[in-house]
């Protein structure tokens, strides 16, 4: 197994200290043995080797200490900041992602839930409310003849129109409910806990609000108004049928004369 520089100089670092210990220790026992001597020769035999032994340790214990200044402390240093670089970096690929993923799922001119988010968010409550028996209630909008005011006043009205709408939306939905830009100017609410009766009301207050924005385009005023479709789920219906179905209502609300809800 091959050891990181840094665990390499810290195993070396111990042995140093740990010799050096041993070798304090050792002087121990020769200095009892220097008290015990008898002839002065001895004496100065023991005296001469206990020097050695502390000069020894201490040279070991300084080569330790430069070597614990001038090589280990820089490479924790340097460590700790490809570390700090390191979590840095993740924090900001995380970042990106969560931003990435953010983008994915919300409609850029508008700031509400794209038809991604949506599709999915329909399947999830389809499969809760289907598991405790309660109603959801889908409503698909229209904006009636919106390319006519692309092509009289301009797509920068036209988007105008759309995040004046998209606001009115979030103004008038609660914060369950799930709202989205399908694409175009296709609107979808996923209602849940709504009979079709107060889904119907809830559409109806949706149209109204909607029908009396004013959006000003130079000397000009517009009026915009929408056309929508309702459903609420049987309980049998997957997710695709069950928006056929509220789409096919706006188709409807549409033939019948626009700027109205069918059920």
């Amino acid at each position: 197994m091959r050891f990181h520089k840094s665990e390499t100089a810290f195993f070396l670092f111990v042995a140093l200290v740990f010799v050096a210990g041993l070798l304090i220790f050792h002087s121990y026992s020769v200095l009892h043995a220097l008290a015990g001597a008898s002839t002065l020769t001895e004496r100065m035999t023991k005296a001469d080797y206990l020097g050695f032994l502390l000069f020894a340790a201490g040279v070991l214990l300084s080569i330790a200490l430069f070597f614990g200044i001038f090589f280990i402390y820089p490479l924790i240093r340097t460590q700790v900041r490809e570390e700090f670089k390191l979590r840095a970096m993740t924090e900001t690929l995380s970042a990106r992602s969560e931003t990435l993923e953010h983008a994915a799922l919300t409609d850029g001119l508008t700031g509400m839930q794209n038809r991604r988010y949506f599709d999915e968010a329909l399947r999830e409550y389809l499969a809760e409310f289907r598991r405790i028996s309660k109603p959801i209630g889908l409503i698909i909008l229209d904006l009636d003849h919106f390319k006519l005011v692309n092509d009289n006043h301009g797509h920068d009205i036209g988007d105008r129109v759309l995040r004046e709408v998209a606001s009115c939306l979030r103004d008038m939905t609660r914060y369950h409910d799930v709202v989205a830009r399908l694409g175009g100017e296709e609107f979808a609410i996923v209602a849940p806990n709504m009979s079709e009766d107060l889904l119907l009301k809830f559409a109806e207050r949706i149209r109204k609000s909607i029908s009396v924005l004013a959006i000003v385009a130079g000397n000009v005023r517009l009026k915009v108004t929408a056309s929508a479709g309702i459903a609420v789920w049987d309980g049998r219906e997957t997710a695709e049928e069950f928006y056929r179905r509220a789409d096919k209502m706006l188709y409807e609300a549409k033939k019948l004369g626009r700027n109205r809800v069918c059920a």
